[in-house]
C-alpha cells in the first residue's frame, strides 16, 4: 500500500509553503560558491564549443526578489538543476541547440525543472498535495484528482466539487489521450424560457444567483472516474487525509482568499448557509494568517472516499443539495443527481507547423477554435513578423474574430445538435477563412456575420497540469462558473454550488442585461451541457507530449491558451517566457482588441491605424503549463494570480 499523507505532513506542507523562499535561499546559498566555481571550470574547457555559456548560474531576477525580500542573493533553479541534470557540461552544450525553446541565455524568464513530475495549480498547498502523490508512487491521474479535490478546499473560488469541468489524459503506456467530459447538466425540469419574465426578458439573476442558476454538478462524477478508469491509488489515499485533512484540520487565509471573500461579501452573506462558512460570526472576513476550517465540507468529502459517488450523488448529501437548489427556487430532482453521468470523448485534433495539437471536444469549444485559429495562422510568417508586433496581432486578432463568430453560430451540446467539427478544422475552411482577412487594414465585426455574440462568462475558473515520470499527464480546467458560483453553499454540506446554467443562452436572439446575444445551438434544454470555453490542451511533438497546457479566463480561454501555443512553436519562447508575455483578445463582439497594459504604445497606435479599436483591460488568464522534453519537465504557473506554485521533483 502507497504511504499516506499525515496530518501532521499537511500542517508542515502549509509552513513550507510559507518558508519555501527561506529554505530554498539556505539550500542554495550553501551551493552556489560550489556551482560557480564548477561552471568557471567547464567553461574553461569548452568555451569554444559554444557562445550559449554563461560562466555563471547567478540569475537577476532572483537576486532583485532576494533584494526585495531581505534576502541573500539566491541561484537560478531552472539554471541550478539544469547544470546538475547531466554528467558535464559538455553535453548540455551539445543540447544547446535542440533546447534552445525550453533553456535560452537569452531568455527574460526561466522556467522550474525537475526530472521526474511536476504539478502546476493555482494554489500552492494543492501543488504539494499533488507532488506528495507523485513521490508516494501516485501516477499524474492519482495526482490529479488529489488537486482536484484538495483545490475545493484551498480556492474554493473555483475549486470545487459543486460544478463541473474537462480533463484531458494522456496514457503513455497506451499511447492514447481521452477527453474526459464532466460539464454541469441542465436538471430535467428545466425549460427553453425559464429566465424570462413576463413580458418574454431576459433576467439575468435568475440564471446567476438563484436556485434555477445551478447545474446538476459533475466534478465528482468525472474526478472518480478518472481515479477508476486512469489512476493507480484508491480514495482513501487521494482524498484522505490530503482535502479531508485540510477541511478538517483548517489552512491559513492567504491574502488571495481574504481578498476575494471581501470583495465578494454582499453576495455570499446573503446566504446564511455560506455566511456561517466562509465568515466570522461577526460577518467580517477572515484575515491573511488566520485559519478557516470547513467541518462540513470534510465530511461531505468523507462520504464520497467511502462510497464514492453515491455519497455524492445519491443518499444524504444528495438530499441536502437538492433541498438547498429548489428552497432558492430551483427545480432539481435526486433523480437528476442520481442520472449524472461523466463522458469519455474522442478528442478535437489538428496539426500547426508539425506539431499535434489535442484538446476538448464539445460541449466545449475550445478545441475547435483553438485548431480553427492555428490553421488560420499557419499561412503566415509569424516568426518573421515577430512576437506582438503589430502585424502578428492585427493577424491574430483577425483569425480570433472570425473564429468566434463560428462560435455563437455552430456551438453547442454535441448530444444534442449537429456540431460542424471536422469542417470547422479542416485546413481547406480555414484558408477560404484566410482570404476573406486583409493583411493590413481590420475588418469590421459588422461586415462578418449578423450580430450574434457570445453570452457572458466569468473568468473565475481554475486549471492544473499534471506529468509524471512515466510520462503519463493530465489537463484539467473546472469551475463553479462565477467567483463562489452562486455564492450558496448547500446547508450541512460545506458544498458551494455553481451557476452554469448562466453558460446556456438564455433567450437566442435576444440582447440580454450585457447587450450580448447568444446562438439557438445553446439554447435551454434539459438534461443539456451548457457550452465552455475550457480548454485543456496537449501538444505533442514526435508523437509525444511536449506541452501540457490550460487556463481560467471564461471567454478569453481560448486565446490565452493559443498564444501559449504559438509562443513557444512560432516564437521559440520557453513555456516562462511564454507565459509571462502580454496577451491580446478579440472576441468578434465587442469590436475591439482587447490587449493587456504591458503592450507598448507604438504597437498600439500602428494597430489603430490599421482600423482596430484597442481596449487596455485586466490581466487575462492564469496558465498552468508544463512542458516535457528528454532533459526532463519545464513548468510555469502564472505570475498573473497570486497564490500559484509549479513544483516538481
Amino acid at each position: 500500500m502507497q504511504n499516506l499523507i499525515s496530518k501532521d505532513e499537511i500542517n508542515a506542507s502549509q509552513n513550507n509553503f510559507k518558508n519555501r523562499a527561506k529554505i530554498k535561499t539556505a539550500i542554495l546559498l550553501i551551493s552556489s560558491t560550489f556551482l560557480v566555481s564548477l561552471s568557471a571550470h567547464a567553461v574553461e574547457s569548452t568555451i569554444n564549443k559554444s557562445n550559449t555559456i554563461n560562466p555563471t548560474s547567478i540569475n537577476t531576477s532572483a537576486i532583485n526578489l532576494a533584494i526585495m525580500a531581505d534576502n541573500p542573493t539566491v541561484l537560478s533553479e531552472t539554471k541550478r538543476v539544469t547544470r546538475a541534470k547531466t554528467n558535464t557540461l559538455t553535453s548540455t552544450i551539445n543540447n544547446a541547440n535542440a533546447d534552445q525553446a525550453i533553456y535560452s541565455e537569452d531568455a527574460i524568464h526561466h522556467p522550474v525543472w525537475a526530472k521526474n513530475g511536476m504539478v502546476a495549480t493555482q494554489e500552492a498547498l494543492a501543488s504539494d498535495i499533488g507532488l506528495k502523490i507523485l513521490k508516494d508512487g501516485g501516477n499524474a491521474v492519482d495526482a490529479g484528482v488529489a488537486v482536484g479535490f484538495a483545490l475545493a478546499v484551498t480556492l474554493p473560488r473555483a475549486g470545487n466539487i459543486g460544478g463541473g469541468g474537462f480533463m484531458m489524459i494522456y496514457d503513455a503506456k497506451q499511447g492514447k489521450t481521452v477527453a474526459l467530459d464532466y460539464r454541469e447538466k441542465a436538471p430535467s425540469a428545466a425549460t427553453r424560457d425559464m429566465y424570462l419574465d413576463e413580458e418574454g426578458n431576459a433576467v439575468s439573476d435568475l440564471s446567476r444567483y438563484h436556485g434555477l442558476a445551478v447545474g446538476v454538478p459533475g466534478t465528482v462524477a468525472g474526478l472518480l472516474k478518472a481515479l477508476e478508469e486512469h489512476g493507480t491509488m484508491s480514495r482513501g489515499q487521494v482524498m484522505a487525509p490530503p482535502a479531508i485533512a485540510l477541511a478538517e484540520n483548517g489552512i491559513e487565509v492567504t491574502a488571495g482568499l481574504s481578498e476575494s471573500l471581501t470583495a465578494l461579501s454582499d453576495r455570499m452573506q446573503k446566504w446564511p448557509s455560506t455566511k456561517k462558512v466562509f465568515f466570522k460570526p461577526d460577518g467580517s472576513a477572515y484575515q491573511p494568517g488566520e485559519r478557516l476550517k470547513q467541518p462540513e465540507l470534510a465530511r461531505s468529502l468523507k462520504l464520497i472516499a467511502a462510497k464514492g459517488a453515491d455519497g455524492f450523488y445519491k443518499g444524504e448529501t444528495a438530499k441536502k443539495l437538492v433541498k438547498a437548489v429548489n428552497d432558492a427556487g430551483g427545480r432539481m430532482s435526486l433523480q437528476d443527481l442520481a442520472n449524472y453521468e461523466a463522458i469519455a470523448r474522442e478528442p478535437v485534433k489538428g496539426d500547426y507547423r508539425g506539431y499535434e495539437i489535442v484538446s476538448m471536444p464539445p460541449p466545449s469549444s475550445g478545441g475547435i477554435h483553438i485548431v480553427q485559429i492555428l490553421n488560420i495562422l499557419e499561412g503566415y510568417p509569424l516568426k518573421e513578423y515577430g512576437q506582438n508586433s503589430a502585424q502578428t496581432i492585427h493577424l491574430m486578432a483577425e483569425a480570433m474574430q472570425l473564429a468566434y463568430a463560428d462560435r455563437a453560430e455552430y456551438l453547442g451540446d454535441s448530444d444534442f445538435i449537429d456540431v460542424p467539427t471536422s469542417g470547422l478544422t479542416s485546413q481547406a475552411y480555414a484558408d477560404k477563412l484566410r482570404s476573406l482577412i486583409d493583411p493590413n487594414k481590420a475588418t469590421p465585426a459588422s461586415t462578418i456575420k449578423a450580430n450574434n455574440p457570445l453570452p457572458y462568462e466569468s473568468d473565475q475558473t481554475t486549471h492544473f497540469s499534471v506529468v509524471d515520470k512515466d510520462g503519463n499527464a493530465i489537463a484539467n480546467t473546472y469551475t463553479l462558473n462565477f467567483s463562489y458560483g452562486t455564492g450558496l453553499v448547500a446547508d450541512g454540506t460545506g458544498i458551494l454550488l455553481n451557476n452554469e446554467m448562466d453558460d446556456f443562452s438564455a433567450k437566442p436572439g435576444v440582447p440580454n442585461g450585457y447587450g450580448l446575444l447568444g446562438g439557438e445551438a445553446n439554447a435551454v434544454e434539459a438534461n443539456k451541457r451548457p457550452l465552455s470555453s475550457m480548454s485543456p490542451t496537449l501538444v505533442f511533438k514526435d508523437s509525444k507530449p511536449y506541452i501540457v497546457t490550460g487556463s481560467p479566463g471564461g471567454s478569453r480561454i481560448i486565446t490565452t491558451v493559443l498564444q501559449v501555443i504559438s509562443n513557444v512553436i512560432d516564437h521559440d519562447m520557453n513555456i516562462a517566457e511564454a507565459t509571462h508575455a502580454p496577451r491580446i483578445h478579440d472576441q468578434w463582439l465587442p469590436d475591439e482588441i482587447r490587449i493587456e497594459k504591458a503592450l507598448n504604445v507604438d504597437t498600439i497606435k500602428k494597430l489603430e491605424s490599421m482600423g482596430h479599436k484597442v481596449s487596455p483591460q485586466s490581466a487575462m488568464g492564469s496558465t498552468q503549463s508544463i512542458m516535457l522534453t528528454p532533459n526532463g519537465v519545464y513548468g510555469s504557473s502564472d505570475p498573473r494570480i497570486v497564490d500559484a506554485a509549479v513544483v516538481g521533483y
